[in-house]
């Protein structure tokens, strides 16, 4: 239960501060100014577009929590053998890195109006998002070979279960970011364009924060960090 109030308290505190730079405490009847400098303040700042995404990401943040909560209980059990971390992660969590910075740059550029860079960006986040795809399949592979085998040990489903999930989601984002990308080729409207990228980025963001989550729970750095928490606190 711990370990799901402490993730929930950390994606609360992202969404506070993402909401807090959307404008959403304005008060447009308190600006001062002719009323055509204000058209479309009645409006919501926020789109549509992002508080579903927002909502969503909220859902699988709890289901992330709800595995961690999962895998911290099974592993106080006799039969639970940890497993070796593959090296390869390590590579890709770069990657990952790698592919949510090109995002924020094509966010910078679509601000800017910038719509080489904003191609620029866009391809290099699909290319790395497939690299680190294919990554994973690769140290899955590494592991299989290895002899830790899906079924041969809980902290073994555990790990298939964990990066599946995150890699399914990672897939469905690419959609959204082909989506965007093609309209980048095919000269969307600017402010359409804007908003795609800024979702992409978005969910990108996301879902490099869970695999850091992710990552540093197979590598044991979790468990660690829990321990010391409720030594301090008893």
């Amino acid at each position: 239960m711990s370990v799901i109030l402490v993730f929930l308290l950390v994606i609360a505190g992202f969404a506070g501060w993402w909401l807090s730079h959307q404008r959403l405490m304005a008060k447009p009847w308190l600006e001062q100014g002719l009323a055509g400098d204000f058209v479309g303040l009645d409006r919501s700042a926020l789109p549509t577009a992002k508080v579903g995404l927002g909502v969503f990401l909220a859902v699988v943040g709890c289901l992330f929590s709800l595995f961690t909560s999962a895998y911290f209980m099974r592993m106080g059990l006799s039969d639970w053998r940890p497993l070796p971390l593959p090296r390869l992660l390590w590579l890709n969590t770069g990657v990952l890195v790698l592919s949510s910075i090109a995002l924020q740059c094509a966010v910078v550029a679509a601000r800017r109006g910038q719509i080489d860079m904003v191609r620029l960006g866009l391809a290099t986040a699909g290319v790395t998002a497939i690299a680190f795809l294919i990554g994973q399949l690769m140290a899955w592979r590494q592991m299989t070979d290895d002899g830790y085998l899906l079924n041969s040990n809980p902290a073994n489903s555990f790990f298939y279960l964990i990066t599946g999930m995150h890699g399914l989601h990672i897939l469905g984002g690419l959609v959204g970011l082909g989506r965007t990308t093609a309209g980048a080729w095919n000269a969307a409207r600017p402010k359409r364009l804007r908003l795609g990228v800024e979702l992409c980025a978005m969910y990108w963001h996301f879902l490099l924060f869970v695999w850091l989550a992710i990552f540093a729970l197979l590598a044991g750095w979790a468990a660690t960090f829990i321990d010391i928490c409720r030594q301090l606190l008893t």
